[in-house]
């Protein structure tokens, strides 16, 4: 870890609404840092009116575009991420607070996406994308514990009337013939400087039946703080996780 004083690489807020009425659903804070010398990251989920529920850490491993990772949330004991045990690399679920733990080994394909790798994936196929052609991944779902293929592409600037010239939008399905059956997920993307804008799909986030809720989520760039200092980190990294939201 960074010595007391230091400073986190940057924090950022992220708001996520409902795409079916346009609530407000929660809220994210990001920091990106360095845990002995490696990029990482810290992500706190809060309810609406700011009391964390979730948690999850992130830290780089050989593969940029798949990090080891943890989550928690706290409402019902859930978690999942991706671990490394005795040398070797798993994949785990805990359904809720009183489920066993399952896990399994885990052999990560070359082009194998573990959560917020996506973001070094994009990265890397970056020409690609912005010619429109298609990019395919193995994307980790640690709820099923397996890779599913899915593929991203440039959605057509037809379809994409809430762009701006400044900014790119991928849209990402399985890649398989019955993708065309679920829902899109779709990423705009500032093209100056690579930066997410704005998520529209299947959150991480469950509702309160536990299902996966479909969200719009928003990254202003005004509110990124760089060299933003290490207590708020540390203060994030600590924060005691509240059982439910109010409200």
């Amino acid at each position: 870890m960074m010595p007391t004083g230091a400073l986190a690489l940057d924090r950022y807020e992220g708001t996520a609404h409902s795409t079916r009425d346009g609530s407000l659903l929660y809220r994210e804070t990001h920091w990106r840092y360095e845990d002995q010398g490696k990029p990482a990251r810290l992500v706190v989920y809060r309810c609406a009116d700011g009391t964390p529920f979730a948690r999850k850490r992130v830290w780089a491993a050989s593969q940029s575009s798949a990090p080891d990772f943890e989550f928690l949330d706290a409402r019902d004991g859930y978690r999942e991420g991706v671990r490394r045990t005795e040398g070797k690399r798993e994949v785990y679920v805990q359904a809720n607070a009183k489920a066993p733990m399952r896990s399994r080994p885990l052999a990560n394909p070359a082009n194998g996406v573990i959560d917020a790798g996506f973001d070094a994936f994009v990265r890397s196929r970056w020409a690609a994308l912005v010619k429109g052609e298609k990019v395919t991944a193995k994307f980790l779902l640690p709820s099923r514990q397996t890779f599913l293929g899915v593929a991203i592409r440039k959605v057509d600037a037809t379809q994409a009337k809430a762009a701006a010239p400044d900014q790119l939008r991928l849209g990402m399905n399985l890649d398989a013939w019955y993708g065309f059956a679920l829902p899109q997920t779709t990423l705009t993307y500032v093209t100056s400087d690579r930066w997410l804008l704005r998520f529209e799909g299947i959150g991480t986030i469950r509702d309160r039946q536990g299902r996966n809720q479909e969200v719009r989520i928003e990254f202003p760039q005004r509110l990124l703080v760089s060299s933003a200092p290490r207590s708020g980190l540390d203060a994030d990294l600590d924060i005691p996780l509240q059982r439910q939201c109010r409200g």
